[in-house]
């Protein structure tokens, strides 16, 4: 379903949508030009056309439905959410165009919204204002990781040749990484492929950043099965895949198996933990503890009556 409704917003967006893989700009910049296009089009006092390009985002991102209720009050679209933080950026700005606050400019509340779905939609170092060069993953690879170590190579474009050196490094240096950043490197479902088998072996990764990439459900599906191996990942928490191509939601298996290499965290962030879509489109019943961030989830509120309230 995410897929297509990828496909439906390229569509809708004409050229603004290029390919979601291979040739042409990554997902996430895409998107970026919809959030400051949003801006634009409010400070010139065009709400519907901002609530039109909200639409193609939230659908690009993999969020299902056309209408607002559906973001706000339908979550079933939203099982096992990969990126809360987009979510509820999302929620707030559509509440926002739907209803202005009526105390001050009415762009503004909306504008600042955006402002902060683009810096998490985007790389930003505190290290380096602009994006990284094969410099520094040439100067990455040169270190040796101390205990419990940070490997940050987010925002350097990797190629082929790139992600067979990050390899022979984790060979060789990677016993005592405990965090691998690899988001915003233009990394592909066959470049992870090609990696998987080093990540898998590496004894203490607890995190890895996948975010901002060109990855696609397939590379979810490839993670699940390994994640099943309980040889494999011995210790990994947590897998971030927000902010890619068709990655809205995560599958139960993968969710299981990373609580059961970290026991003694209680709850992942996911939306309506206990839930699954069966693989026809259905919805499976509750099997677990609902969860979102440590905390229950709420349940979905009634239908709205015309606008909220403020």
């Amino acid at each position: 379903m995410g897929a297509r409704l990828g496909r439906r917003a390229r569509a809708a967006a004409g050229s603004d949508a290029p390919a979601a893989t291979g040739a042409g700009p990554a997902p996430y910049e895409r998107r970026v030009r919809w959030l400051r296009e949003i801006q634009s089009t409010l400070r010139e006092r065009r709400p519907e056309r901002a609530r039109q390009l909200l639409r193609l985002l939230r659908q690009d991102l993999g969020l299902e439905g056309n209408l607002l209720t559906d973001i706000l009050y339908r979550n079933v679209a939203l099982l096992n959410l990969v990126d809360p933080i987009s979510h509820d950026l999302l929620v707030n700005l559509a509440r926002d165009l739907q209803c202005p606050k009526k105390d001050h400019e009415p762009w503004k509340s909306s504008d600042k919204i955006c402002r902060q779905l683009i810096y998490h939609l985007t790389p930003h170092s505190k290290r380096k204002p602009h994006r990284k060069t094969q410099n520094s993953l040439k100067s990455s690879l040169q270190k040796t990781p101390l205990v419990g170590e940070t490997v940050d190579l987010s925002g350097i474009p990797l190629s082929a040749r790139d992600v067979q050196h990050i390899t022979r490094y984790l060979g060789s240096h990677g016993v005592e990484l405990v965090v691998l950043d690899l988001s915003f490197t233009e990394l592909s479902d066959e470049l992870l492929h090609r990696l998987l088998p080093s990540l898998w072996a590496l004894p203490r990764l607890t995190q890895l950043l996948l975010n901002g990439n060109r990855l696609t459900r397939a590379a979810a599906r490839e993670l699940t099965e390994a994640i099943k191996d309980t040889t494999k990942f011995p210790v990994l928490a947590w897998i971030d895949l927000g902010n890619n191509v068709d990655v809205s939601s995560l599958p139960q298996p993968l969710l299981v198996g990373l609580r059961r290499r970290l026991s003694q965290h209680t709850s992942l962030p996911t939306i309506y933990e206990g839930l699954d879509l069966e693989p026809g489109g259905g919805m499976a019943e509750t099997t677990g503890a609902v969860s979102t961030w440590g905390s229950a989830a709420p349940e979905p509120g009634p239908e709205p009556q015309g606008c909220c309230a403020r």
